[in-house]
């Protein structure tokens, strides 16, 4: 029985090239069908022919007319919020498993290091690459104690965010926002993202701010670590940047949320830095490698779970 399932990527631009080169490179059960962009000049469409990847510059339409489609299980989708929705619809038609790597959030909000045993949608968001980074952490503080309030800042290299980035930007502080509710824990979230246009291009850098009840800051400190050593598990440099810091907000000298009004507690920093594996972009270009490490994960996970479906079933028509 065939142990791979093929995948096609949309989009061969920064993030879906170095997702093809992960996929082909560090993958247990996914192998590459297709590589669909609508540019025929796309550096990415040229390498996956070069790697002997099946392509099309016809976009969503030419990836429906390939011989290949057939026996495609998931496509993992790296355009923009505005194409993936026409995208999703005519895929889940095929009875395609799509995994999104824009912030479009039509499906769950799927983080490895959080929730990604506990999803199984036929549509998948990764949520962004700020949030990819620091939602953990938020998740690791709700784990010990109730969270008021976080707010995330991501900074990324101007150099690594691609015309898809930068035409999310909006879509990007609002899904990392909401995502920060529903993953992270906190009654209030919000998101900053920074291009930092530095040269030479600087690391992905995050800070994470939490204001939380009371609780021990051993605890948090604890629960933090071992948050990170479940990134770390996919995303090799992810790290903390400097010891994790604490301050006790005092009920006579409350911080004011908005939304929330006058709230006190143990505020806490964490300050973080993800440098990329440098599969096919440099690894300053940590935003990207944080996302199409967790998609990977992601559709390594939804691969195994077909796989195993696969086996159940031969096995119970062998019984029959």
């Amino acid at each position: 029985m065939n142990d791979r399932v093929k995948v096609a990527i949309i989009g061969p631009g920064n993030i879906g090239t170095d997702l093809m080169i992960k996929v082909m490179r560090n993958s247990g059960h996914l192998e590459m069908g297709a590589m669909v962009g609508v540019d025929p000049r796309s550096d990415g469409l040229a390498r996956a022919a070069r790697m002997g990847v099946a392509t099309t510059a016809r976009g969503i339409d030419g990836l429906l007319a390939l011989d290949v489609f057939k026996d495609i299980d998931i496509v993992f989708d790296a355009t923009s919020a505005g194409a993936h929705k026409r995208h999703n619809e005519l895929l889940q038609t095929h009875g395609v498993q799509v995994i999104d790597l824009t912030p479009a959030a039509i499906g769950p909000y799927v983080i490895p290091a959080i929730n990604l045993e506990a999803e199984n949608a036929t549509n998948m968001n990764m949520v962004t690459c700020g949030g990819q980074a620091t939602i953990p952490i938020v998740a690791a503080v709700s784990r010990v104690a109730k969270v008021h309030y976080a707010e995330i800042v991501a900074s990324i290299a101007s150099k690594s965010a691609g015309p898809g980035t930068r035409a999310n930007i909006d879509e990007f502080t609002e899904t990392t926002r909401s995502a920060i509710e529903k993953l992270g824990g906190a009654e209030r979230g919000k998101a900053i993202i920074v291009l930092n246009p530095a040269e030479p291009p600087l690391i992905m850098r995050d800070t994470v701010f939490v204001l939380s009840e009371p609780a021990d800051e051993d605890a948090v400190r604890a629960s933090i670590a071992a948050m990170v050593a479940r990134v770390q598990g996919y995303v090799p440099g992810y790290r903390l940047k400097q010891d994790v810091q604490f301050e006790l907000i005092r009920p006579e000298e409350p911080l004011n949320v908005p939304g929330l009004g006058a709230r006190h507690g143990l505020k806490t920093s964490v300050f973080l830095e993800v440098e990329g594996a440098a599969h096919y972009l440099p690894s300053y270009a940590g935003n990207l490698d944080i996302m199409t490490s967790a998609a990977l994960a992601c559709g390594d996970m939804m691969a195994r779970r077909r796989l195993e479906a696969g086996i159940a079933r031969g096995q119970q028509e062998t019984l029959q």
